[in-house]
């Protein structure tokens, strides 16, 4: 029987953006179940939804991989609206601007209307990057630590499993703690609110810094829908039109206390020990 955490949650609207399929840091498993245990009439792949840079490098796309390929255009056929938005490690995307694969509508930008009457723009926000505007061989050399970084997080995780432990992401942990990269996020949030008033628009919704948010810039409704390669977050639109972030790491732990609350206790006091 399906408890109240197992049950599909239907949305008006999901954002959902760097996926990185075709890396080993794609949380694939994670995002399935999300897809599983979620519908919406309307949803946005906002940039990074493959990495072309690193596919580029060497193959890798498991099943798992695919299979949330399948989910996707599953949705189509269900009738969902489904609009993908390419970022930078999924620019060649951008060669197809206006066209449809698959009933997925390929576009630069776009602007979403929520039930409540608000008009939020979508963009992927690699065009506000310094680093990947103006010294892209940089942004390449940056990706390359930051994929040694999501190995280690990779590792680390499979060993907590073992350990009987819940997904932790170091590299978001080592983020939260870099003065530069606090800096960076700041500087690129003002960036995209400021965008987002010369468009004369309520809000934003953007992704490419892996960091989800959703605060009020001085009138101007900033959300970043963050990732699925560390922090496994989406944005939301509910029925009436208000936004909310879901951590689904914390979903999935949820259930999993709900299944068997015995043995998320012993799993609780084992990481306090």
């Amino acid at each position: 029987m399906e408890t109240e955490h197992e049950t599909t949650r239907r949305y008006r609207s999901i954002w959902l953006s760097d996926l990185h399929l075709g890396t080993r840091g794609c949380q694939a498993e994670m995002l399935l179940d999300f897809l599983k245990h979620t519908e919406s009439d309307y949803l946005y792949l906002v940039g990074d939804i493959v990495d072309g840079w690193r596919l580029k490098k060497g193959w890798f796309w498991p099943q798992a991989h695919n299979d949330v390929v399948q989910k996707v255009l599953r949705r189509v056929r269900k009738g969902a609206k489904v609009f993908m938005i390419p970022g930078n490690h999924d620019e060649v995307f951008r060669d197809f601007i206006g066209l449809q694969f698959g009933g997925v509508t390929i576009l630069e930008d776009t602007v979403h209307t929520t039930a409540d009457g608000r008009r939020f723009l979508i963009l992927h926000g690699d065009q506000f990057d310094a680093v990947v505007k103006y010294a892209k061989w940089l942004a390449y050399v940056g990706d390359s630590a930051y994929t040694v970084l999501l190995t280690l997080n990779t590792w680390l995780n499979a060993a907590r499993r073992r350990l009987g432990f819940q997904y932790w992401s170091l590299s978001a942990y080592l983020k939260n703690r870099t003065k530069k990269a606090v800096e960076f996020i700041g500087n690129y949030e003002q960036a995209l609110a400021d965008e987002a008033r010369r468009r004369q628009v309520d809000g934003i919704i953007c992704g490419h810094i892996h960091h989800a948010e959703m605060r009020d810039m001085d009138g101007i409704l900033y959300c970043n829908d963050g990732d699925w390669v560390e922090s496994c977050t989406a944005l939301v639109e509910h029925a009436d039109g208000t936004l909310e972030i879901i951590h689904w790491a914390d979903e999935v732990r949820k259930r999993a206390v709900a299944r068997d609350p015995a043995k998320a206790e012993k799993t609780t006091q084992k990481a306090a020990a």
